[in-house]
């Protein structure tokens, strides 16, 4: 059988294609179509079977991680919708939370919420906090409501009443109707897609899923429509957030829980990869053409946390919408391939701006004027001109010279290479301290971790990103430049839900703690008729976040399955406890303790997970280097005449002492001079960095 992966990313759309039979894959890149990301997809594919090497009735999978939703958001470009809420509430969506992600910054700028005011209209009702009805929603002014939502010319409304968690019939009652009055709405309730307290992050979660819907129903439909056009019959499964694959069906219902598909695929990757080669702690860096994202695994499991941010102002945590979904952990900054080099207040900045596919970097030749870290990286001489994605696009370096010196190296008095090579270290800086983020301040120590760096850049930068931070070792899969495609094939089947309900964590709670959970098991009953389960056993997954009575933040952590009885209960209190004293430093022993958002997971695991390696791929021939090029080793002194080794010859045992260049066709793997590579008994490049020379 062949299974067909394939992630759309901001500037490149990455293709795998599994043959389980002869245990063999084919992995490439096309550029992506931002105005119309499943085009290239669509010829992609006509192109594969118009070769004849495949057939359509022989791919039995197709699985998806897109941008879609993502960029929706981002670019302001959703559905116009309509949001509707407790009078009283209207401006809950504007006002957002008094956290500031800059406190020295006296022209702050709020991120624009996704509805204006305009948009927002209240209705009278109100719920207690226990779910009592306090005042009855008023059905008059619900049909009025619905008469101007007719007229308004909107294609989602969003509804959101205080306190649905607790009793969402005042929001299902307004749901019927707004349905039944106007079928070609979109609807999203609270209750439905974030049944959990606090209302900024309820509001911006519920109207982030109405205000992209339309888009994502489009897009999936027209992608269904295309595959099935062109003869392929498989079913199609959505990378969500949290790392499962779900149907088209569950993407379109709640088209908020795929905001990092492609993300999330690559981390999945890195997990499969620890857990073949035993490697327990890693830290994940993804460089692509727009975004670099980084990330952790314990023991082959990623980091997944109950809320997610998306649209950071500058990236900077804080400054975005808060989601009500489950993710996997990572830190996004803008400094991919195609981020923008300026010169701001006579110093070199990279990033946030990507040049994106088009124009593109001024080396692709596709009308880019501005420098990017790419044009810089073929500058320095680590990019073949002649063998950029295995030779179907070439680079133009005299432009990209001529570029950096006219818009960079003029205005700071510099040589052109000077400047490449600012630019270089100014975006390796910039994910330093992201890095820094993910592990010294959050408790993890990076000389104790392995970095696995993937991505089409990724595997550029990795080495002075890990001596830097002092990582000790750096894996470059086989196959880096498609890792989240890569990612894809390894994935499970995942259905969650999270329900807000306060309860303290004793022996008088038993009772609703097990509702609470067999609510959440009816819930998630209801969206696994969607799903085909016969390929994979099932599992529960249970979680709560939790924290001491009396404090208003909490920490997520894991729940054992079985009865809800005593050793449920110290269970629960000792698995807090460790996450709570691994978070803070220190434990309240006889502090009570209370369970705030209980959560839910079903796994279906997946009976086809590929292992992630060079398979047919690695040979018995001793990697020859193909020549040698000039690049900037400032650790050398300079430009070295540096050999270039073909990533497709090199056989496992094989060891590469730095300086060198491993190219294969979707990635570059620099190793610096002190470096020694070697290539594992599955055809991974383990890079053994020398943390003394650390510039």
């Amino acid at each position: 059988m062949l299974r067909l992966a394939f992630d759309i990313g901001g500037t490149f759309t990455d293709f795998v294609l599994h043959d389980s039979e002869r245990d063999s894959m084919r992995l490439w890149k096309v550029p992506t179509s931002s105005s119309a990301p499943a085009d290239a997809v669509v010829t992609a594919i006509s192109e594969l079977l118009s070769e004849g090497s495949i057939k359509a009735g022989d791919v039995g999978a197709i699985l998806h991680a897109t941008t879609v939703a993502t960029n929706a958001i981002l670019e302001r470009r959703g559905a116009k919708t309509a949001l509707i809420t407790t009078r009283g509430f209207r401006d809950i969506a504007l006002l957002g939370r008094q956290k500031r992600p800059n406190t020295n910054d006296f022209n702050l700028a709020k991120q624009r919420p996704l509805v204006e005011r305009a948009n927002i209209f209240e209705i009278t009702e109100r719920l207690e906090a226990n779910g009592d009805v306090n005042i009855p929603l008023d059905l008059g002014e619900m049909d009025a409501l619905i008469e101007k939502v007719k007229k308004g010319g909107f294609e989602a409304v969003s509804v959101l009443f205080l306190h649905s968690y607790a009793n969402p019939k005042h929001e299902q009652a307004v749901g019927e109707r707004i349905r039944a009055a106007c079928p070609h709405l979109q609807v999203s309730l609270s209750s439905d897609v974030s049944p959990k307290y606090r209302e900024y992050e309820r509001v911006t979660t519920t109207t982030a899923n109405a205000y992209i819907q339309p888009i994502v129903h489009q897009y999936l439909e027209g992608l269904e429509t295309s595959l099935s056009d062109q003869g392929l019959t498989a079913d199609l499964q959505i990378m969500q957030s949290n790392g499962g694959l779900v149907s088209p069906g569950i993407a379109r219902a709640f088209p908020v829980r795929i905001v990092e598909s492609g993300p999330a695929a690559g981390v999945l990757m890195c997990g499969q990869i620890g857990r073949e080669e035993n490697i327990d702690h890693i830290l994940t860096f993804d460089m692509g053409g727009t975004t670099a994202k980084m990330g952790a695994i314990d023991f082959g499991e990623p980091i997944v946390v109950p809320t997610f941010e998306v649209d950071a102002i500058n990236f900077r945590k804080g400054s975005g919408l808060p989601l009500n979904i489950t993710a996997i952990e990572l830190l996004e900054i803008g400094a991919g391939g195609g981020s923008i080099a300026a010169v701001n207040m006579g110093l070199i900045s990279v990033g946030p701006r990507s040049a994106g596919a088009v124009p593109g970097p001024i080396c692709y030749g596709k009308g880019g004027t501005l420098p990017t870290v790419t044009d810089a990286n073929l500058v320095l001489g680590y990019l073949n001109p002649a063998f950029f994605n295995g030779g179907a696009m070439g680079l133009d370096l005299d432009a990209a010279g001529s570029g950096i010196e006219m818009q960079v190296a003029r205005k700071l008095d510099l040589t052109t290479i000077e400047a490449a090579w600012g630019i270089h270290s100014v975006a390796n800086s910039n994910m330093e301290r992201a890095m820094r983020v993910v592990s010294v301040e959050r408790g993890r120590d990076p000389r104790t971790h392995t970095m696995i760096a993937f991505g089409g850049a990724g595997p550029l930068h990795a080495a002075r990103l890990a001596r830097a931070l002092g990582i000790p070792r750096v894996l470059v899969p086989f196959g880096a430049g498609v890792g989240s495609a890569l990612g894809l094939l390894t994935a499970d089947q995942k259905l969650d839900n999270s329900l807000t309900h306060v309860l303290p964590l004793s022996i008088g709670a038993v009772a609703d703690i097990a509702a609470v959970f067999d609510d959440l098991e009816k819930r998630l009953n209801e969206e696994l008729r969607y799903i085909d389960t016969t390929h994979g056993a099932m599992t529960w997954r249970r979680g709560c976040s939790m924290r001491y009575s009396g404090q208003g933040y909490e920490l997520r952590v894991e729940l054992p399955n079985g009865p809800i009885d005593v050793a449920f209960l110290e269970t629960a209190r000792k698995t807090f406890e460790d996450a709570y004293c691994a978070h803070y430093g220190y434990v309240d022993g006889g502090a009570a303790i209370e369970g705030i958002d209980w959560h839910l997971m079903a796994v279906i695991a997946s009976d086809s997970r590929v292992s992630i390696s060079s398979g047919k791929a690695v040979t018995n021939n001793k990697a020859e280097s193909r020549a040698t090029r000039k690049a900037y080793f400032p650790e050398a002194g300079g430009f070295v005449d540096t050999p270039i080794v073909d990533r497709y010859g090199m056989r496992p045992g094989e060891r590469l002492a730095g300086p060198a260049l491993v190219e294969e066709r979707e990635s570059t793997t620099v190793i610096l001079p002190g470096d020694v590579a070697e290539v594992t008994t599955t055809g991974h490049l383990m890079l053994d960095i020398n943390t003394e020379r650390a510039t």
